[in-house]
């Protein structure tokens, strides 16, 4: 019994030993916290080791490259490359980091497209071509990028401008004022019209007007319908029109070429149907209900010789 009692205390002791190491090594949370702000600086090598590999790596090759494109690529082709670029979405992208890109993927694609003739044969001079056609093809496609992103980005805005205008005309008319109504848009709905119409909204709090914002947004979304609708709301603001009467207008206008456009869409249904119908079923049926018959043909064919 004594022996148990002996072991049970010894158990306590080495328990409570652990504890308070365990309690010890736990920081109160103002100590933490100044060990965290009295933590040793970090070298330049640290910070630099901390990035990610692929800024640490090629960000240099294409600052290199940017310098050396940007020598020879004429200004007023650079003013419609930064347009395209806004257009795309894509307005944090400097022009000249693009054309980094672009001289990039001009070597990738000459590599490439010599190494891949150079595989399919061992002659020097489609090797040569294909090296010439690869750099041309690698210098084109960061454009065809920003084309396909500028492209799909309209089409949302075009989806979207119908909605947006039945909430700012609902809005207008429950006696928001427009720039309420605006703001109300971008609560309400998503995509790149809120973004932009978030964007202007920013812009006039910071002291643009209403019409140096909206016609940012023409700039940015190359959108014939958005357009003619900035136009149309900058026209009435010079005026004195009613906003209400003009965003009705505007709004009845847009859902009839919605509709115009489902309809035309509708009607050329038949047509891409067509088309898999002629390539892919009728050779099925043509080889379905053709080969008896040819079989049947080459078998009485043989068997009379």
């Amino acid at each position: 019994m004594e022996a148990l009692g002996f072991s049970l205390l010894a158990f306590l002791a080495v328990l409570l030993i652990v504890g308070s190491f365990v309690i010890g090594s736990q920081l109160d949370p103002v100590q933490a916290r100044l060990q965290q702000i009295a933590v040793r600086p970090r070298s330049l090598e640290e910070l630099e080791l901390q990035r990610p590999l692929s800024e640490r790596l090629f960000k240099p090759i294409i600052n290199g490259f940017s310098r050396l494109v940007g020598r020879f690529y004429p200004a007023n082709t650079v003013d419609s490359l930064r347009l395209k670029l806004k257009r795309a979405g894509m307005e944090s992208t400097s022009v000249e980091f693009f054309l980094g890109v672009k001289g990039f993927a001009a070597i990738v694609g000459l590599f490439a497209g010599s190494a891949l003739l150079n595989l399919m044969t061992s002659d020097t001079t489609p090797t040569i071509f294909g090296a010439i056609g690869g750099l041309i093809v690698g210098f084109m496609a960061p454009d065809f990028v920003i084309g396909s992103r500028a492209g799909g980005r309209n089409t949302k805005v075009l989806e979207a401008l119908p909605d947006a205008l039945d909430l700012l005309t609902i809005s207008v008319e429950a006696g928001l004022g427009f720039d309420a109504a605006i703001v109300k848009v971008t609560e309400k709905l998503k995509g790149p019209l809120s973004d932009e119409f978030k964007r202007a909204a920013q812009e006039q709090r910071v002291g643009k007007s209403r019409q140096e914002t909206l016609r940012g947004i023409g700039e940015r979304v190359d959108v014939k319908e958005l357009q003619n609708f900035i136009s149309a709301i900058i026209q009435a603001d010079q005026l004195g029109v009613s906003m209400s009467k003009v965003l009705r207008i505007q709004s009845e206008q847009l859902r009839g070429a919605r509709r115009q456009r489902a309809e035309e869409k509708a009607a050329r249904a038949p047509i891409l149907i067509m088309l898999p119908t002629i390539g892919c079923i009728f050779p099925s049926l043509f080889i379905v209900i053709l080969a008896p018959a040819a079989l049947s043909a080459m078998a009485s064919c043989s068997g009379g010789v």
